[in-house]
C-alpha cells in the first residue's frame, strides 16, 4: 500500500491525541482492532465490544466514563453497531464519532477495517 508523508504525520497526531483523552474509553469491534491500535501507539483504555455479552451489558458497562470514543469497522456490522450504541447511549454519556471521520479522511478511505491499521505499524514507532 502506497503511503504518503502527510498520512503518517497525521496518523501520529490521530494517535497523540486519542492517547491525551481523559476519562474516555475507546471502544473497537474486536481483539485484532485492539492490537491493531496497541501496535500503531495507541496507550488509552481500548474496550472490545464482543468480550461483552451483548449490546446491553455492553452499554452498563461504559456508561461509567464520561465520553466514549467509537472506532467500529465501516462495513455493515460496524455501521450498524455505531447506530445501536449511539441509540441506547446517546443521553448517558457523550459519543465521539470524530475519530472515526478523521481515520477514514486521513486514510483517505483505505482503512475499511480497524484491524488494517497494522500496515502503518513501521511507519509510526
Amino acid at each position: 500500500m502506497l503511503v504518503t508523508e502527510q498520512e503518517i504525520n497525521d496518523l501520529k497526531n490521530f494517535v497523540r491525541q486519542l492517547n491525551s483523552r481523559n476519562n474516555t474509553v475507546l471502544v473497537v469491534e474486536g481483539k485484532r482492532d485492539a492490537v491493531a491500535l496497541r501496535k500503531i501507539g495507541v496507550s488509552g483504555r481500548i474496550l472490545e465490544y464482543y468480550k461483552f455479552g451483548g449490546m446491553i451489558e455492553f452499554v452498563d458497562y461504559v456508561a461509567k466514563y464520561d465520553k466514549l470514543i467509537v472506532l467500529f469497522d465501516r462495513d455493515r456490522k460496524g455501521k450498524t453497531l455505531t447506530g445501536r450504541t449511539i441509540q441506547l447511549l446517546q443521553r448517558r454519556i457523550k459519543i465521539d464519532l470524530s475519530f472515526k471521520r478523521r481515520l477514514c479522511r486521513i486514510t483517505k478511505g483505505k482503512i475499511m477495517f480497524i484491524e488494517q491499521l497494522v500496515c502503518y505499524e513501521s511507519y509510526l514507532v
